[in-house]
């Protein structure tokens, strides 16, 4: 038996990482992504991961990003993984060691596109034709059940404290991703919301 991984994401500020560890966060995301309005500079990263206390995971997301500039923000940061949230070729996600390839699914048979890829996990997310992510709709849990088939899934798209239990007990992915659904404004968390959602995820218990 295991408990889901949480990964907060767009986090912009100091007191939000440090109040999502609080609460039990395993992970947390930084989005790079200059049209986000979770956008955060790299040296506002580094800050904050200064201030983390050890193995909380952080994460760099990144849309259709030159290498180089990756390869900077990890230096300038000290993120541990990658997620990559364009349309980057399997041989791109190669290039480094902890990847997380996000893929916008809207259909089952788009669950081919998993085959493509080797990297550490493949995140969810809900289809959009003009966002990359975080549009804060719900993913098809459905297709998702299907995809713990074809390796190490986690879960986004529309997640809320309200819903985390369902999906965690419907989908049993191996971590479930929040940005919006524990927001008071983009790019600011609301701590109620966040406290209830990182408990709600972390009280089912699923089968290894």
């Amino acid at each position: 038996m295991r408990r889901v991984r949480v990964k907060i994401c767009g986090i912009t500020r100091t007191e939000d990482a440090l109040k999502a560890v609080e609460f039990g966060a395993d992970a947390l995301g930084f989005i790079f992504y200059k049209n986000s309005p979770r956008y955060v500079s790299p040296e506002t990263v580094r800050n904050i991961i200064h201030c983390l206390p050890p193995f909380v995971t952080t994460v760099g997301v990144f849309v259709n990003e030159q290498p180089s500039v990756i390869e900077e923000t990890i230096e300038t940061t000290g993120i541990d993984v990658v997620q990559l949230h364009g349309e980057e070729p399997p041989e791109f996600c190669a290039r480094w060691q902890k990847v997380i390839k996000a893929l916008r699914i809207k259909k089952m048979a788009d669950l081919e596109l998993l085959h493509r890829y080797r990297v550490s996990a493949y995140l969810l997310d809900t289809y959009s034709p003009d966002k990359p992510g975080g549009t804060g709709e719900r993913f098809d849990w459905d297709i998702a059940v299907k995809a713990n088939r074809l390796g190490i899934i986690i879960l986004a798209g529309g997640l809320t404290p309200d819903n985390v239990i369902e999906a965690v007990e419907k989908v049993k992915p191996y971590a479930v991703d929040v940005s919006s659904g524990v927001e008071a404004e983009k790019g600011i968390k609301d701590y109620d919301k966040l406290k209830r959602f990182i408990e709600n995820a972390k009280s089912v218990m699923i089968d290894s």
